[in-house]
């Protein structure tokens, strides 16, 4: 049974930087992309980040860009997301998801594209 379990939020303030891990039990049967998800009271879940476990390649939403970073360790099973410049916007819930997503396009921000998902670490940005 595949189960992936985050780590890492904490509270920083405004221009800080965290990094968040996610540990997945069965990498090998968990698909072919591992995202980062976020979601804030009465929002609904957005993309983060993703990155295909295969080939490396990553894909970022506009609004992370430049300041956040997906990476994988594949020995560990683990992949990770370097926040830097954090902003207050950034507050929220932090999901690390598994799936098997197609490459194209922009199915890998899409929630349903997911079928593991990890129970969150919350993030919390004060300005």
């Amino acid at each position: 049974q595949v189960q992936l379990m985050e780590s890492g939020g904490n509270s920083v303030q405004a221009g800080g930087s965290l990094r968040l891990s996610c540990a997945n039990s069965e990498s090998t049967l968990s698909g072919n992309f591992m995202g980062w998800f976020r979601q804030a009271p009465g929002t609904e879940r957005e993309g983060v980040a993703g990155i295909r476990t295969g080939s490396g390649s990553t894909r970022y939403a506009d609004s992370v860009k430049g300041r956040f970073t997906i990476s994988q360790d594949k020995a560990k099973n683990m992949v990770y997301l370097q926040m830097n410049s954090l902003k207050p916007e950034d507050t929220a819930m932090y999901y690390c998801a598994a799936g098997w997503v197609s490459p194209f396009g922009d199915s890998w921000s899409n929630s349903g594209s997911y079928t593991y998902w990890g129970q969150g670490t919350q993030v919390t940005v004060s300005s």
